[in-house]
């Protein structure tokens, strides 16, 4: 069977759910867990039909409430069926989704949703509570839907949206330009202040197009997305969605056992988590002799995957699954990726050698670059200069799901996008690394977080990737102290468990003489033990470099 619908023919992806339903209706769609934390964990499902006839309730039920086609509105539902029924939903009426992370904090959520000024507010009652008492765009907001009792906060629940839905039938399709705006997602701000992404109705339907034919994806599959917006992707591509209980926000704290019984209970086949996440599983199934037969995929992104956890996943999986480890964000996904099979030991050795990271290939028909470096605005793509193959820059890229702005943030638009002759805008990600003689892409770590001494310039995953194989160690974190062109690199350390102070004396021996035994990090001589990195609240993965920093500069002092 056909696993996509005619994006030539509909540029809105809610056509897909339409399409799914009317191809294989009693399928299920979506098994999720009833209750909360605190009840006994019970699953129940509904069909394509069920929940295509539940958006199109939900669509009917926004125009009828009058949130109209091109209304910028919030969305803050916790993970599971009203979640993926509403965003559907939006889509067929038209209006704009507006998704912020809800962990990045009261002063920051509070920013984006003042520049983003949603007229429409939906989300669960302690969201709606928030909003209230933290006057969360007040200036803007005029309406409310709320999943759960309102607390006369005003606006109406989501039964009384059902029952607005219900005054009428039929399907419910806004038909709009590719150009159109889709709409906003915030950045998850791991290097500043999140950013609100334009997606255009043809970026959603290239994504869903690009991940289908990357990774294979068939209808008929089941899917068990670990991270809620990549729910998103599984109706369009005909999957079922196995929404697991967990804290979306916390995934490295993700019960595995539960995870597992998910698993074993829908023979899930495909996995999506963070690297933080796929720890926490792979240990669990390792130490349990637990083997994952129906899974035959597993794609981990949000961070960089460290080549261990990889090895280990793959212990507990079938001969014939593999592990994918997409590169990309939030302003262009995906752009590259590689599999556990293709990271063979040639380039494991060159990545712990200061190679960097071998992200893969480019995902067709994207095409990538690599720049000098500048912290300057580049206009035009004849302005930038493209480094040779095996010399460090500024990765570059351009393709179908390649957003062109940020809402309301024209300064920042200017340094993050590019403009080229053939009219294609080129995306900044912000990332150093080089392209090799074959095409691949070798990762190196983020522009901001590059160390620059009054010798050379390091970068901070490049370095690190030397490090990181020491037995004791969870993970390393290069940083910089002091003013750049003059910093001082010192590398911190984060262990797996308790050492004593012996023990943490051999650590700092080995990884001293692991420094001067590559010229990339001979100038690393200051070794700093922390006992948990912070890092971003979205993957739980990529480490806050700037808090270390301080940190470590606190440290020096003392």
């Amino acid at each position: 069977m056909a696993s996509y619908w005619d994006e030539n023919k509909h540029n809105n992806i809610a056509a897909a759910l339409s399409w799914q339903a009317a191809q294989q209706p009693d399928t299920i769609a979506i098994h999720f867990p009833e209750g909360g934390f605190l009840r006994p964990l019970k699953y129940s499902q509904r069909s394509y039909q069920e929940l295509n006839e539940l958006s199109n309730c939900y669509a009917r039920g926004l125009l009828e409430y009058g949130i109209e086609a091109g209304t910028r509105t919030a969305l803050m539902l916790t993970p599971g069926l009203d979640f993926i029924a509403m965003f559907f939903a939006m889509f067929k009426a038209g209006v704009v989704p507006v998704l912020i992370d809800p962990g990045i904090g009261i002063k920051p959520l509070k920013r984006c949703l003042e520049e983003a000024a949603p007229r429409a507010f939906i989300g669960i009652t302690k969201a709606q509570l928030a909003r209230k008492l933290l006057g969360w765009a007040k200036p803007s907001c005029r309406q409310f839907i709320t999943a759960g009792p309102t607390l006369g906060l005003g606006g109406i629940n989501l039964k009384t949206l059902q029952q607005l839905g219900s005054r009428s039938s039929g399907e419910v399709l806004h038909l709009p330009s590719s150009e159109d705006m889709a709409a906003i997602l915030f950045t998850s701000g791991s290097t500043g202040l999140p950013k609100g992404v334009v997606y255009r109705h043809r970026h959603f339907s290239a994504q869903v197009e690009m991940l289908k034919n990357a990774f294979d994806i068939s209808p008929g599959e089941v899917g068990l997305p670990t991270f809620p917006p990549f729910a998103l992707f599984d109706p369009a591509l005909g999957m079922t969605t196995v929404v697991p209980r967990m804290d979306p926000t916390r995934p490295a704290k993700a019960n595995p056992a539960l995870l597992v019984r998910a698993i074993e209970e829908f023979q899930v086949n495909n996995i999506f988590g963070s690297p933080a996440l796929l720890n926490t599983l792979s240990r669990y199934v390792v130490d349990k002799g637990i083997q994952l037969k129906s899974v035959h995929r597993v794609i981990s992104a949000g961070a960089a995957v460290p080549i261990r956890v990889i090895r280990r996943m793959q212990k507990a999986l079938p001969t014939d699954a593999d592990i994918h480890t997409p590169y990309g964000a939030t302003e262009c996904l995906p752009v590259c990726s590689i599999s556990g099979r293709q990271i063979t030991p040639e380039l494991q050795d060159q990545s712990t050698s200061g190679g960097g990271i071998c992200v893969g290939f480019p995902v067709a028909p994207n095409r990538i670059k690599v720049i000098a470096i500048t912290d300057r605005v580049i206009e035009e793509l004849t302005d930038a200069v493209e480094m040779e193959n095996g010399k460090a820059g500024e990765i570059i890229v351009s393709g179908p799901s390649c957003t062109d702005s940020y809402w309301k943030r024209e300064e920042q638009t200017a340094l993050a996008k590019i403009k080229a002759a053939d009219g294609c805008t080129w995306h900044r990600m912000g990332d150093a690394g080089s392209l090799d003689e074959n095409g691949r892409l070798w990762y190196y770590g983020r522009v901001a977080h590059r160390l620059e001494t009054d010798k050379e310039v390091l970068f901070a995953d490049r370095c690190e990737a030397v490090f990181n194989p020491h037995p004791e160690l969870l993970r390393s974190a290069l940083v910089g102290v002091g003013e750049r062109g003059a910093q001082i690199p010192i590398l911190c350390i984060e262990l797996k468990g308790r050492l004593s102070r012996t023990a943490k004396k051999q650590v700092r021996s080995d990884l001293m003489n692991t420094a001067q035994a590559h010229g990339l990090t001979k100038s690393i001589k200051k070794f700093l033990f922390h006992s948990g990195f912070p890092v971003d609240i979205r993957h739980n993965s990529k480490i806050n470099r700037e808090q270390l920093a301080v940190w470590a500069a606190k440290k020096l002092q003392v």
